[in-house]
């Protein structure tokens, strides 16, 4: 499994300490450190059902006015560049989107 997000982000440390604790193995991205391909972001927009973002999040506020002038085609390599706005945790297993966010309940139905 894949669970991508921020390091320092509350909702990532809990999903990553509750994956921990149920002895589920999984690979953390730190968008900081690593930032999605395009491939990954319009993956997880299919999944969503729209762009993938934190809408309550300090970097899509700052950012929401320049992201809805722009034009479609540009989005996605903006999105990329201002990760943080982009809602976490994401967790995959195999290139399959499970789930955005921390959903407790969720989890543990993956022992």
């Amino acid at each position: 499994m894949k669970l991508y997000g921020i390091a320092n982000c509350d909702t990532v440390k809990k999903a990553r300490v509750f994956l921990e604790n149920l002895n589920i193995e999984f690979e953390f991205i730190d968008f900081k450190k690593q930032k999605p391909s395009k491939t990954d972001l319009l993956r997880w927009k299919k999944f969503f059902g729209d762009w993938p973002l934190n809408t309550k999040g300090p970097t899509f506020r700052k950012h929401q006015a320049e992201l809805d002038d722009m034009l479609e085609s540009k989005k996605a390599d903006f999105i990329i560049e201002n990760s943080s706005m982009i809602k976490r945790p994401i967790l995959e297993r195999e290139g399959e989107v499970l789930a955005f966010g921390f959903d407790e309940k969720f989890y543990k139905s993956l022992k």
